[in-house]
């Protein structure tokens, strides 16, 4: 489920819950609006301000460590293709071909959204197929010296990091929010806005409020969930390293 599906989500079930409650509460029988029952909700809805506050918190930190983190990872490995091309073009006329093959990844990896994170399954086969091209042509190249053979060694180890890293990024990209989490907390704060409209007076600056606060919890799920997947939605992360890498590989 996308993340403004579930902040819409959310944002229904918690002004339906204050809104709702504070409807019902003039109806209910005498006994459930007295004194010692409002006590009983407020403390209830304090326990789960606590956790709820809890698990939001953890759930923003595992959101902004994943984003950093895959972040850092295209940092890297725009510098390792640029390093892979800085071998290449040094070894001479024979890597020529295997330069190519990596400039036109690099330009398929931009001109696609999927750059690294190759959401579908044909896309991520479509990237480790343009991959596997300049493993190839590394592999047919026959090393005329021992000073190429050197280079050559390199150029590989180069390349099979280049791989590694691509595919630590796809699997680092697919977001570590369970979406158990999600609804429990949804849950929880759906508790907290039902007991906020019990007894609370029916007039339109509650109600307003309710919706207000709504609106903003909503929106600090949805900003939560599009970090944890860092390459859709309205917070992606930036493909400035691979444009500076391929303006260095064209220079």
């Amino acid at each position: 489920m996308s993340a403004i599906l579930i902040a819409v989500a959310a944002f229904l079930c918690l002004s339906v819950a204050a809104l709702g409650t504070m409807h019902i509460y003039p109806k209910l029988p005498a006994r459930h609006r007295d004194e010692d029952t409002n006590t009983v909700v407020r403390l209830v809805a304090n326990i789960f301000v606590v956790m709820a506050s809890l698990v939001f918190g953890l759930m923003i930190n595992s959101a902004k460590n994943t984003f950093e983190s895959i972040d850092d990872n295209v940092h890297s490995f725009a510098i390792n293709l640029i390093l892979l091309d800085r071998t290449l073009r040094t070894y001479g006329l024979a890597g020529n071909d295997a330069r190519q093959y990596l400039i036109a990844y690099v330009e398929g990896a931009i001109a696609d959204p999927e750059r690294v994170n190759d959401a579908l399954h044909e896309t991520r086969n479509a990237g480790q197929q343009r991959l596997d091209t300049i493993g190839n042509s590394l592999a047919a190249i026959q090393p005329a010296d021992r000073l190429h053979e050197t280079m050559l060694a390199e150029a590989r180890q180069q390349y099979n990091r280049i791989v590694e890293q691509r595919w630590t990024i796809v699997e680092q990209s697919e977001g570590a929010i369970p979406m158990a989490v999600i609804g429990m907390l949804i849950a929880w704060m759906t508790l907290i806005f039902a007991s906020f409209g019990y007894r609370a007076p029916p007039n339109a600056v509650v109600i307003t409020m309710f919706l207000v606060s709504a609106l903003f919890i909503a929106g600090s799920v949805f900003i939560v969930l599009d970090m944890d997947i860092p390459f859709t939605g309205a917070i992606k992360i930036s493909d400035a390293p691979l444009h500076r890498a391929l303006a260095e590989m064209k220079v």
